[in-house]
């Protein structure tokens, strides 16, 4: 009587959007607490706990992932004006943007043919398939640009997804220790190197770590970024014959 009950419980609860978007929330909350608990480790970020816990959660209920985004898909919204939202900070210090535009439009450059090059070049003499080094040329873009520029160039954006998310994890455990080894204080230039390398996720870890200067610069570099990796991309492909 009591599994009746709890199985006519579920049924209506699965039938409602909420039930998705209030489990995406409370995931988050919990990934948030374990992050803390674990003294803020990159390792243990709460988008990638976040993600176990709703794969997890997805499993255990038998839910599909197209059930789920339905309920879901107002947070998918929100990353839009979340995006747009970055240019307050940097609104704040667009004096400093303006001195620094020559430093910025060449760090830019650098960074994304850099990213770009080195992705590709050491898939491609590891024998990679060209699926795989189209997936994995934008990987250094926030996730909605690289999943975009991935599926025009003929990739995979599901995997192009994952590699965004490794390489932002890289990015916020390797970065801090490169800026003590260099010595490296500036939060611009600290901000606009995790965005360029991190995108996201070292976003993120600037304003909860670092600063809203940083994370001015570094929702700076992470546009840009995007911007740039999609109209450069396609030719540097090419050069490579893919």
């Amino acid at each position: 009587m009591n599994d009746l009950r709890l199985e006519q419980i579920w049924v209506y609860l699965s039938a409602s959007p909420l039930l998705h978007l209030s489990a995406t929330l409370l995931a988050f909350i919990v990934a948030t607490v374990i992050n803390r608990w674990a003294g803020g480790t990159p390792l243990l970020h709460p988008v990638i706990v976040t993600i176990a816990l709703l794969i997890g959660f997805l499993l255990l209920t038998g839910t599909d992932y197209p059930t789920y985004f339905q309920g879901a898909q107002f947070l998918h919204f929100l990353l839009g004006p979340a995006t747009v939202a970055l240019a307050i900070p940097l609104y704040d210090h667009r004096e400093r943007v303006r001195r620094m535009l020559w430093p910025i439009v060449i760090g830019t450059l650098s960074g994304v043919a850099t990213a770009v090059v080195s992705a590709v070049g050491i898939a491609t003499a590891l024998g990679a398939n060209t699926e795989t080094v189209l997936s994995l040329a934008p990987k250094s873009v926030t996730s909605p640009i690289a999943m975009g520029i991935a599926e025009k160039l003929g990739g995979i954006p599901s995997l192009t997804a994952g590699l965004v998310l490794i390489t932002g994890v890289v990015g916020c455990i390797v970065g801090p220790w490169i800026f003590r080894m260099t010595r490296i204080t500036d939060p611009t230039v600290q901000g606009y190197s995790m965005g360029l390398a991190a995108h996201g996720f070292g976003t993120a870890y600037c304003f909860a770590s670092i600063g809203a200067v940083a994370g001015a610069f570094s929702g700076l570099a992470m546009g840009l970024s995007g911007l740039t990796t999609a109209f450069l991309l396609p030719p540097i492909v090419h050069l490579f014959g893919l």
